[in-house]
């Protein structure tokens, strides 16, 4: 075999192709329904705005509504996770892509992260636009000064919440048509725990640790104590820097794991097991 067969051959460029191969179709369909993006970013704000109006009428200190406006910008990222990442090849068993993907030479995460980064241009627009909206309507002022900190965090958050997204991938597939349902159900408990309308000091020592486990609440609380002075603080933002960072290597060998083992049961089998088979 040639050098330059063995380099289009070589699983890092299949890797790499795979997720540009997924992420186009995505970013085509956004630019296709512009009403979706419209929907994205107003249908969210109706809820921050239903929050803002309660801490204005509590007479609560100013942050409290930068709470609220960040923690809606997040919002979108978490739903991303889920539906994007989580019941993604719970859908494509149903429509029968996913046998596709594992007799390919690829590999489950290029596949997912493809799908999740193709969403990104959306999801990203989506939460700027509440962030800046909600910021300028409601007078919310940011320390410049932790900019830059607070967007680093920012995106080591990603990383974990994308790499819980693949554990969850192979979670959904094992349990099947209930998918749907656990997406669903998480999405409450995950916006409360996670702290999106409220400190993540507000919920206490014990119930706030189980939280950490959610990459977002610390994320979260840590761009808070750097943009928004006066938050209180649950944990120093440095601290929970760590935690986050910690936390991509142990989500995504988790996820190497669940995929791997549901892969090789797939191709030993000759299908796709999950509990109802």
């Amino acid at each position: 075999m040639s050098a330059i067969q063995h380099a289009e051959r070589s699983p890092l460029r299949i890797f790499l192709k795979t997720i540009v191969a997924r992420a186009y179709p995505r970013v085509v369909a956004a630019n296709r329904h512009k009403s979706w993006l419209f929907l994205d970013m107003a249908l969210p704000m109706v809820g921050a705005l239903a929050m803002v109006l309660v801490y204005q009428g509590l007479h609560a200190p100013r942050q409290y509504l930068g709470f609220v406006v960040m923690g809606g910008a997040m919002l979108a990222f978490w739903q991303n996770v889920l539906w994007s990442m989580g019941a993604q090849f719970s859908w494509d068993r149903g429509n029968g892509t996913l046998e596709l993907y594992v007799i390919s030479p690829t590999t489950f995460e290029s596949v997912l992260l493809g799908m999740a980064l193709g969403s990104m241009l959306t999801i990203t627009i989506r939460a700027a636009a509440i962030l800046l909206l909600g910021s300028l309507l409601f007078g919310i002022s940011y320390a410049a000064a932790g900019t830059l900190p607070a967007l680093g965090v920012f995106l080591l958050t990603l990383a974990a919440l994308y790499c819980m997204g693949m554990l969850l991938a192979s979670l959904f597939l094992f349990y099947g048509r209930e998918a749907w349902h656990l997406s669903n159900a998480m999405q409450e408990p995950v916006n409360f725990l996670s702290g999106l309308y409220f400190p993540v000091h507000a919920l206490g020592a014990y119930v706030g640790g189980a939280a950490s486990l959610i990459p977002m609440t610390l994320g979260l609380d840590a761009m808070r104590q750097l943009l928004l002075p006066g938050t209180p603080v649950f944990i120093p933002a440095g601290t929970e820097t760590l935690l986050v960072a910690a936390q991509v290597p142990i989500f995504a060998l988790l996820a190497g794991v669940a995929l791997r083992y549901l892969e090789s049961r797939a191709r030993k089998d000759g299908k796709l097991v999950t509990r109802w088979e």
